[in-house]
């Protein structure tokens, strides 16, 4: 029997899958999320956003079985990680919202430490494979590690103290996500940068946790094809971040408070970067 979907005011936690070109990843990185949702102490929504995928994606979505995990679909035209973030974000109306990629490269155990932290206050929790107790198995190129190294001089320059702005693993009070994705411009793979400083610029913190990460064959990223884009974005994020610490342009950095019905789940934590298990380090 078909369980009713969930109302809004039901929801605890929307989680956004962007998608492009991975109907052959997604039904494994699907169920994986699924399962692991339906163990989470609060009501759960999966979002996948269909990034302009000229494969049956969308179809894969459409004939995912129901169950306890209510799993929707929303059509983004144009192709752009960025850009299938942003519509996902904007589209919720949980007071937790998220995001992590499609082949679950990061271990979904990573979880059930967000969602404590998001419950307990903080508003910006994100995986990071650059901290100590973080385990990573990676297969990268010797042309990807140096653009990456490249890459994380110029992002700390524009999200200071983050360890690791790249890893697809992100987790946000709702309201400051949904606000924060409303100004993003960018359509790449760089939008994170983009997004977790308009959190900051919205007086919000950053928390990392450290994470299980492996390296999935069959990205969509590709150093050919996508670095000079990746740089182009990242170029002109700080040049924007630049311009608007120079004029003192400052958002109002109120947000709505997460609901007190969840306070019960709330733990304390004292560290931004904490381990594993959620404790501060």
């Amino acid at each position: 029997m078909k369980s009713p979907p969930l109302t809004a005011q039901q929801l605890a936690v929307e989680i956004i899958v962007p998608a492009r070109n991975e109907a052959d990843r997604l039904p494994e990185g699907l169920a994986a999320l699924c399962a692991k949702a339906a163990t989470l102490p609060l009501s759960v929504a999966i979002l996948v956003v269909d990034s302009g995928s000229t494969d049956s994606t969308a179809d894969v979505v459409r004939r995912w079985p129901a169950g306890p995990v209510p799993v929707g679909l929303l059509r983004c035209d144009r192709p752009g990680k960025g850009l299938a973030v942003r519509a996902g974000l904007l589209a919720t109306q949980a007071p937790f919202v998220g995001f992590c990629d499609a082949d679950m490269a990061t271990d979904l155990s990573a979880l059930d430490v967000a969602t404590r932290l998001l419950v307990a206050g903080h508003q910006v929790v994100i995986g990071s494979r650059g901290l100590r107790e973080s385990v990573v198995q990676s297969r990268s190129s010797l042309a990807r590690r140096a653009g990456a190294f490249v890459f994380r001089a110029v992002a700390a320059s524009i999200v200071a103290d983050s360890t690791d702005t790249q890893c697809g693993f992100k987790f946000f009070d709702g309201p400051l996500a949904r606000m924060a994705a409303g100004s993003l411009r960018t359509a790449g793979f760089a939008f994170d940068v983009e997004l977790l400083e308009a959190c900051l610029r919205l007086g919000a913190t950053v928390t990392e946790i450290p994470v299980q990460w492996r390296d999935v064959t069959g990205s969509t990223f590709s150093v050919s094809r996508h670095s000079a884009a990746v740089f182009r974005g990242l170029g002109s994020i700080w040049l924007r971040s630049l311009a608007e610490t120079v004029s003192g342009r400052n958002e109002d950095p109120t947000t709505e408070a997460s609901p007190a019905a969840y306070a019960g789940w709330a733990m304390p934590v004292a560290s931004a970067k904490l381990t594993s298990d959620g404790a501060a380090s």
